[in-house]
């Protein structure tokens, strides 16, 4: 029987790039987003290769992450791997100039979103005694940089919940891991910087940075390692990156 998984932030970059590699591999996907139309043509591809099923929500809202993964049908309903990928970026401002709405973004989908979710599928994973969680943090939650401070310790607290879940759900054989991805070239600096194009380019200016692709294929490895191999926490740069501020424009790559 194929594996079911439901993947948060479907719609772009990361999300969406593990969504088509899962599903060209045979695992029947849940695609979680809030962009209706794109998950609507995002169901119409990885159809070709798979059963998929769509949940339109934001992870920021409890009620309806509950209602929608209970809204699951039958064929849907048990839930074998949970990537946790929802989550964003607001700004890049020192914290006495921090605008109080982007902390409150990236604290309520970065952090509360990861746990409303896992709190709606932990439950049936526990029963089965089976089930792999995957946590997108970053090296911003191995590491802090200047005006990083709330996306940094919004990730910090991804490490830590990664590591505690491995913890409290070991009696119960499901795996959890998490992989912490460096400069990777997404909608991430568009969102980050408010749709500023010109200031998100310069990001990536004369490196090669990860690809969306790159982070997929490490988290479908980690997923299809046998049952008795848990790959609990993964750090992923780009060569022409050493840590958050240390980048090399100059390789040739």
């Amino acid at each position: 029987m194929n594996k079911t998984a439901l993947v948060t932030g479907a719609t772009s970059g990361i999300g969406r790039a593990t969504a088509r590699i899962l599903a060209k591999n045979n695992y029947k996907i849940i695609l979680c987003g809030r962009r209706e139309d794109r998950l609507t043509a995002l169901e119409k591809e990885l159809s070709e290769y798979t059963e998929i099923h769509t949940l339109s929500f934001d992870v920021r809202d409890k009620k309806a992450v509950f209602e929608s993964i209970n809204s699951l049908p039958e064929a849907f309903s048990t839930i074998d791997i949970l990537i946790n990928n929802a989550g964003n970026a607001h700004g890049l401002d020192p914290i006495q100039t921090g605008d109080l709405d982007d902390w409150d973004a990236m604290i309520d989908i970065n952090v509360k979103g990861l746990l409303y979710v896992s709190k709606a599928i932990i439950p049936q994973m526990m029963e089965r005694k089976s089930g792999h969680i995957i946590n997108i943090g970053s090296i911003a939650g191995k590491e802090v940089y200047p005006n990083g401070n709330v996306y940094c310790a919004s990730k910090h607290a991804v490490d830590a919940l990664n590591q505690s879940m491995r913890m409290d759900l070991n009696p119960y054989g499901i795996r959890v891991g998490a992989i912490h991805p460096g400069m990777v070239e997404t909608e991430f600096s568009e969102v980050r910087f408010k749709g500023d194009t010109d200031r998100a380019s310069t990001v990536y200016k004369d490196i090669k940075a990860l690809q969306a692709e790159d982070i997929a294929d490490i988290i479908y490895f980690v997923v299809s390692r046998p049952s008795h191999v848990n790959i609990g926490d993964l750090v992923v740069f780009p060569t022409a990156q050493a840590s958050a501020t240390i980048v090399n424009r100059t390789l040739d790559l």
